[in-house]
């Protein structure tokens, strides 16, 4: 094995180990990373939507983009770039977050999903794989948002700058409303209240995304290679991290092979393959799965960073809408926005070809 594939497997199967034990310390089941829940936690806790089973700063997301900023400063990879399609990518964000949660989770959970025996995200992987091969189309008939310009350093500090407001939010836990009862807000109960320990949390972020910037971690990106030249280091990591977290749960007791009664996911097998067909496709548009946008804002990429405030937006707007699935299944205002999600992004892929 070459030192290059022993980054990206090594990093998986660290990552995925990291992912089952932080279940075992206190993190949902099957969820122990997940990008768009746990962004969906952040949007909730600073008061964007009013779920109130899913409100908690997550010290993960932070953690990451700040472990990816290190790794970048390290390798010095950070450099302040952006400005190609700003508002587009927003957009893509937004649709992004929305199909992760009618499906319940982003691509590194429903390979956590698939490590704890949920055959739901076996569905759901291979929508995913239908919407990168339908952006794979559009790359080649010439799909570009256009080139990234070099900006300014304070640009490139803006998300990690946030990313410690974050932590420090969620250790002070300050009252700014006292009558209202937040921001911040945190929960009670359901998912939102189950979480590890802070210095735990932010330990395990700082890890993955020093790994993922290293290795150039992407599930969607690990697609698209294979596709476009036969490439499968990405993919290499991608099953190295299946891998880690099927034998924490196995040897954790958290196992269940099945479709029922699977934590915090639904059998609606259709807009499972949907959801995460529109997540895909979104990625591959955006140039980047929801980990590889954090990473990537992390090392100073404003597009980057633009996709992952576009993501926070579809959390606030899939939960205040009533877009977001449950146990139950999808809701009817989720699944408009899934084809709705679907045609917008075949249009901008469509629109946006050079001629």
């Amino acid at each position: 094995m070459s030192r290059r594939d022993g980054l990206i497997v090594g990093g998986g199967l660290l990552i995925g180990v990291i992912a089952g034990l932080l279940v075992y310390f206190g993190n949902p089941q099957n969820m122990g990373f997940c990008i768009a829940c746990f962004l969906r936690d952040i949007a909730g806790g600073l008061g964007l939507h009013r779920a109130g089973v899913v409100q908690y700063l997550r010290p993960e997301i932070p953690g990451l983009v700040l472990g990816a900023t290190l790794a970048a400063l390290i390798g010095h990879e950070f450099k302040s770039k952006g400005g190609s399609g700003t508002l587009v990518r927003f957009l893509l964000g937004i649709l992004m977050m929305i199909g992760a949660l009618v499906f319940l989770g982003c691509p590194l959970r429903m390979l956590l999903r698939l490590g704890g025996g949920d055959l739901n995200a076996v569905v759901g992987l291979l929508g995913f794989i239908v919407g990168i091969a339908v952006g794979v189309w559009f790359l080649k008939g010439g799909y570009n948002l256009g080139r990234a310009q070099n900006g300014s350093a304070v640009a490139a500090w803006i998300m990690p700058l946030l990313s410690v407001v974050i932590v420090l939010l969620v250790i002070l836990k300050p009252v700014f409303n006292a009558d209202a009862g937040g921001p911040i807000f945190f929960s009670a109960e359901g998912p939102g209240s189950m979480f590890a320990p802070i210095a735990i949390s932010l330990a395990a972020g700082l890890i993955v995304g020093f790994i993922a910037q290293r290795a150039r971690l992407c599930l969607s990106g690990g697609f698209r290679d294979f596709a476009l030249t036969k490439d499968t280091y990405l993919l290499k990591g991608y099953g190295a991290i299946f891998v880690g977290v099927l034998v924490v749960n196995l040897i954790l007791g958290y196992f269940t092979l099945g479709f029922a009664d699977q934590p915090i996911a639904h059998t609606d097998g259709i807009w499972n393959f949907l959801g995460m067909t529109l997540v895909g496709l979104a990625a591959i548009l955006a140039g980047g799965c929801p980990l590889r946008q954090l990473v990537m804002s992390g090392q100073g990429d404003t597009d980057g960073g633009v996709t992952v405030l576009g993501m926070v937006a579809g959390a606030a707007i899939a939960h205040n809408f009533g877009m977001a699935s449950s146990a139950a299944g999808p809701t009817y205002y989720g699944i408009i926005a899934v084809i709705i999600g679907l045609i917008i992004c075949t249009c901008i892929g469509w629109a946006c070809r050079e001629a």
